[in-house]
């Protein structure tokens, strides 16, 4: 067992027992009938227990170009790519306003005492864009079942986690319309909300989200890759003292180029566990600190982009995020 001081093991032990946080997504700013799909260049949002990387270019004008938007867009009617924000209920679950969108290949990171741990569920549903695609077909994709509506079309989310740097085989799927059976009348689009369980993934560090469709052609999949969550529900370990790690860590230069340097104000630990994840769950960077309180990491060799900060012992885990230049 790990030795800690008397002072901190009197003022700093956490009690663990066990909790829920929801990502409603409701407190995000947003005006009425908006969107907000990384245009400040933030590169995503925090809501709960969860991070949701996002990444808008600049190219050709500028444009949101993958991971996770956020809206309350009411408009369940406007079919096309100039409703692409909207979800096709026509708001959020369980008569909320405001819900995620992803598209192909969104990872969430969950973060805090969510991390690591199982999860519950989230809502998940069509947007008007792809939901309408379907059921009418387009310029680019074709109406699902065909004229006579006995083409064997579906359009597919997978739900894989990474849990220690690495992707597990493990998945969930949920068809966002399925036109397979026998009897027509079964075939079906999701125009709802639906709850849907993860538990069965087991212990949890990030998802990736993965589309798709019967309909493909030459360059790739027709139907629009595009979805919509809410209420994104974790199983926490959760403290039963006002104690939070997370106040006592600093990290610094954020944005950071070559060297990161992080500090905890707490007692020295006998040890910290120091690891940096990209948005894709991988850890690409870990070191282990004994009988420290700070450590600067040489970030040279790692590529530009989002990054999330893990500092942990025996006593707590946070999670932070930061950019690297």
């Amino acid at each position: 067992m790990k030795h800690f001081s008397f002072l901190f093991f009197t003022l700093f032990l956490i009690v663990q027992t066990q909790g829920q946080s929801v990502s409603t997504f409701e407190n995000l700013p947003l005006e009425v009938d908006a969107f907000w799909n990384g245009i400040d260049q933030s590169g995503g949002f925090e809501d709960g227990n969860a991070f949701f990387p996002n990444f808008y270019s600049i190219d050709f004008g500028g444009f949101w170009a993958s991971g996770w938007a956020y809206s309350n867009v009411q408009d369940s009617l406007t079919s096309g790519f100039q409703n692409l924000y909207a979800a096709k209920p026509g708001g959020g679950a369980e008569g909320s306003s405001v819900y995620a969108v992803g598209q192909q290949n969104a990872v969430i990171n969950l973060t805090g005492d969510a991390a690591g741990k199982v999860l519950d569920g989230l809502f998940i549903t069509n947007g008007t864009f792809a939901f309408n695609s379907m059921r009418d077909g387009d310029a680019f994709a074709k109406k699902f079942g065909g004229e006579s509506g006995d083409d064997p079309d579906f359009f597919k989310l997978t739900i894989r986690k990474y849990f220690d740097g690495e992707l597990a085989t493990d998945s969930v799927d949920f068809y966002l319309a399925d036109y397979r059976f026998e009897d027509n009348a079964q075939d079906f689009i999701v125009g709802v909300w639906e709850w849907v369980e993860l538990k069965s993934l087991g212990k949890v560090d990030s998802l990736l989200f993965t589309l798709s469709s019967s309909d493909v052609g030459d360059f790739g999949i027709n139907t629009p890759l595009f979805f919509c969550i809410d209420d994104l529900t974790t199983l926490n370990a959760t403290a039963t003292t006002d104690f939070d790690a997370r106040f006592a860590l600093n990290f610094y230069p954020n944005p950071v180029q070559n060297q990161l340097f992080v500090q905890w104000q707490a007692p020295a630990f006998h040890q910290v566990d120091v690891s940096i994840f990209d948005i894709q769950g991988k850890k690409v960077l870990w070191r282990k600190v004994k009988n420290k309180k700070s450590i600067g990491l040489d970030l040279q060799k790692i590529t530009a982009g989002t990054y999330a900060l893990v500092v942990e012992n025996e006593l707590f885990r946070t999670t932070r995020i930061f950019i690297k230049n």
